[in-house]
């Protein structure tokens, strides 16, 4: 029986070619987007679940408030890694990381000494790979980082830094420190699934800056995962219950830090400050740190994998509607073959076997076809979502199953209502020729569906221009400086007290404007501590108005090379003693409630209690991307004794024109300071570019499959017109012979799909509206969401549809009457 319904199901695919090409081609495009949606999701979710015990693994995170500012990061105070495992015994151990400035390695490679710039640095406790089990091809985790001169290199770093040859053993010197680091360890290249990536290792004992702070419970610099005993539940409840019990700890512990700064615990508490701890499963690092604070690494989004997977589910329906459409539309024709086969003495649950099986084929030969197109395409969607996906991810025992469930799903959700509705006909009726049009159910469920097609498809479009629309701004919109034709030169710090001197070498080439040295640059670097303001009435009060303050040290020049805003006050100036003043953003003044801050004083009490004295204030300007609201910020002047800190960048801004010749008479001039150190350089506006990359990146993915659902439901369109045309066959033949234009007979043929198509559009507006303005929610600064947009869609949707339809029409207009009317 099986093998019959097949053998009739090849016999009409064969029989029906137009139409069978349109939905073996709908079903293989669907197919394949739900293929290369679910590789994605599957990439996404699949983070960091490579790790030993990763359920027992939790990341750290504070949940704070300092004055007015509350966040949520995933960074803490060094010493609660220490104190969560000495006061609760469900905690097994613990691990901190530290994001250290870039460094210049001096090696030695095949007998020549070579300089890099090693950028991707990470210094971590020592038993880092004991708690996060990356796999070592060479060397022990548990001794390869003990001993402060102890560096773990990954495959790739070592074949950077050291050819075909063992690097066990051998040295790296760093600029920053005397003695050499000996490789103890060399670890397989990291999985592309690992939230944390890196190429070197070192320990937290050689950074001085860790030792200095291991007391600070407000030096919020450090990373801290812990790991959970084998016996302790690690359900949602009992995770809440543990972390219930950190808050007396952290009161018992945070007491003579905070003391020690001049900050009383109880005055900061009864302020409304609080620095509660959470702890977050490693598996979920990745898709839910959208927003958390971290610098260790740029986190994904949860609502993407939900998004995409609703467009997967969207585009395969828009396939097997186009199969239904079809397969229903073509009732006339498969009815006489149920009417015969039931007087014949055929079930209906037979005739359903055989449609359904008619189905099954389609989708087969479908999924042959799509997987063909992920093989052909997958190193394309590689570059345009920036994953490393594996075809070989579709062949796995898993995979093949949920492949074969896939189709017999399509299969089914495809079939059902051609079978169901064709085999409820009455053969009488049917045999007769009248029955099967009079019902009007069959077409309002093609004209229902039709109609949801079009709605997905014109949302979609709709939701692809707000994103670009979105991507526009984040390039146009006033920062409060000018990043255009900014070149950054990275790693200043090396120049120590040279930096200065080589500013001035700079400023004496034709091409440079102006240049600037800095401990931070927008993107990049800046810092955040507390600070107590100054109260109108004049009196400074211990915990009374604390303010958190990010901010860059700089020198007077930084100012007008970013061409930053001056609202009241003055720059920072060689001709005053400004080693104590402080400019402070527009933001920064209003939060602290000042209404003339010129000439007020704010204390910091991490620094020994030392007073700035605030000389000016300039226009806020976003120093992170969009997505963020612009914060309280300051500007510290960097004197002559600051030069030589641990990180700075040296701005220039040039002269538009020949970048090239620009660009090679700074290095020129660096290397006259630097010779043995690379030079390196970027410009202000790609850091800010680099800044949305993931949202360019979803931007591009979802145009493709924006593009690929108009594909589906033209698909569809164009075969409901085929069939339209003819079936009207003789009514066209008789309009030409009285005299009908083809312009008369496109319009009569196109006219009722195109209304179907502008309630489509209609129906789309609020929902798109609806979804974009949740998306937007994202941004602290976005653009509008415009009439024009859903007009613009609607009218993409409309010509391509009458492009569509027109087609066919235009051919049903210009054959011969003769020829029609004499088939009649």
């Amino acid at each position: 029986m099986i093998k019959n319904y097949f053998k009739i199901a090849w016999r009409n695919l064969s029989r029906n070619k137009i139409s069978s090409i349109i939905n073996i081609s709908g079903l293989a495009i669907g197919l394949a987007c739900v293929l290369f949606i679910g590789m994605y999701v599957k990439d996404e979710l699949s983070y960091d679940r490579f790790f030993k015990n990763a359920d027992r693994i939790y990341r750290v995170n504070l949940d704070g408030k300092m004055g007015n500012e509350a966040y949520t990061l995933g960074h803490t105070p060094p010493p609660v890694g220490a104190a969560l495992k000495d006061n609760f015994s469900e905690i097994e151990s613990y691990a901190r990381i530290f994001k250290p400035g870039n460094e210049i390695v001096h090696f030695e490679n095949q007998g020549q000494k070579q300089s890099l710039t090693e950028k991707n640095l990470l210094a971590v406790d020592s038993n880092f790979l004991q708690v996060l089990t990356y796999p070592l091809l060479e060397g022990d985790a548990a001794t390869c980082l003990k001993g402060t001169n102890s560096i773990v290199l990954t495959e790739k770093a070592a074949k950077k830094y050291f050819g075909s040859s063992s690097p066990i053993g051998k040295t790296l010197i760093f600029d920053e420190y005397t003695t050499p680091f000996v490789v103890t360890a060399v670890l397989k290249d990291l999985p592309t699934q690992a939230t944390l990536q890196f190429d070197v290792l070192q320990s937290t004992e050689s950074i001085p800056s860790i030792k200095r702070f291991s007391w600070s419970w407000v030096w919020l610099q450090m990373g801290t995962y812990v790991k959970l005993k084998d016996n302790v539940p690690n359900d949602a409840a009992s995770i809440k219950k543990l972390e219930a019990k950190f808050p007396a700890m952290v009161n018992q512990q945070a007491v003579s830090a905070f003391n020690r700064i001049g900050q009383p615990w109880a005055e900061f508490k009864k302020k409304g400050g609080k620095l509660d701890l959470l702890l977050q499963p490693i598996t979920e690092l990745h898709l839910h740190s959208a927003n958390i604070g971290t610098r260790y690494f740029n986190p994904g989004d949860i609502k993407y994998v939900y998004i995409f997977s609703a467009i997967a589910l969207f585009i395969i329906l828009l396939a097997c509607i186009n199969f239904m459409n079809l397969s229903t539309a073509q009732a006339a024709r498969r009815a006489k073959e149920v009417g015969i086969r039931k007087v014949l003495g055929s079930a209906r649950k037979q005739l359903i076997g055989q449609f359904i099986a008619e189905a099954i084929l389609y989708c087969l030969f479908a999924a042959v076809i799509a997987i063909v197109i992920v093989a052909l395409t997958l190193p394309a969607f590689n570059q345009l979502s920036e994953k490393a996906l594996n075809i070989s991810l579709l062949f796995s025992i898993k995979s093949l199953v949920a492949i074969l469930v896939l189709i017999l799903i399509t299969s089914l959700l495809a079939g059902s209502y051609p079978a169901f509705f064709l085999t409820s006909l009455k053969p009488v009726s049917i045999l007769k020729g009248s029955g099967i049009f009079k019902d009007s159910s069959g077409f309002l469920m093609r004209n229902a569906l039709v109609v949801f097609q079009f709605t997905v498809s014109t949302l979609l479009i709709i939701c692809t221009i707000i994103v670009y629309k979105q991507l526009r701004y984040t390039q146009t919109k006033d920062l409060g400086f000018a990043k255009e034709n900014v070149l950054i030169i990275n790693n200043a710090e090396r120049l120590g007290q040279s930096e200065e001197s080589l500013r001035q070498e700079l400023l004496r080439l034709p091409d440079v404007i102006s240049a600037s040295v800095s401990t931070g640059i927008p993107t990049q670097n800046k810092f955040a501590d507390t600070y107590i303001p100054e109260l109108e009435q004049g009196a400074v009060k211990s915990g009374e108005n604390n303010i958190l303050l990010s901010s860059f040290i700089v020198d007077e020049a930084f100012t007008p090379t970013l061409k930053l805003k001056m609202l009241a006050g003055r720059n920072f100036s060689k001709d005053f003693a400004d080693s104590s003043s402080v400019v402070i953003n527009e933001s920064a003044a209003r939060q602290i409630g000042w209404k003339n801050p010129i000439g007020k004083t704010m204390t910091y009490p991490g620094g020994n209690n030392r007073q700035f004295k605030v000389v000016g204030v300039v226009k806020d300007f976003n120093v992170e991307s969009l997505h963020d609201q612009v914060a309280p910020f300051a500007l510290f002047y960097k004197t002559s004794k600051t030069y030589g800190s641990n990180t700075s960048f040296i701005t220039v801004r040039i002269k538009p024109g020949d970048y090239a010749a620009t660009i090679s008479s700074i290095q020129n001039k660096w290397k006259s300071f630097m010779p043995d150190n690379p030079f390196e350089y970027t410009f202000l506006d790609a850091e800010f570019d680099s800044l949305y990359r993931a949202d360019q990146t979803i931007g591009k993915v979802f145009s493709v499959f924006t593009f690929l659902s108009l594909t589906v439901a033209c698909l569809g369109l164009l075969g409901l017109a085929i069939y339209t045309a003819q079936r009207r066959t003789k009514e066209i033949g008789i309009r030409k012979v009285l005299g009908a234009s083809v312009e008369n007979l496109v319009t009569m043929l196109s006219k009722d799909f195109l209304k179907l198509i502008i309630i489509a559009s209609i129906l789309s507006f609020p929902i798109a509206w609806y979804a974009m303005d949740k998306w937007l929610q994202d941004f602290a600064y976005r653009t509008t969401v415009s009439w024009w947009v859903f007009s613009l869609a609607a009218g993409i949707t409309l010509v391509i549809a009458l492009v569509t339809i027109s087609f066919q029409s235009i051919k049903a207009a210009l054959t011969n009457p003769i020829k029609s009317l004499r088939s009649e």
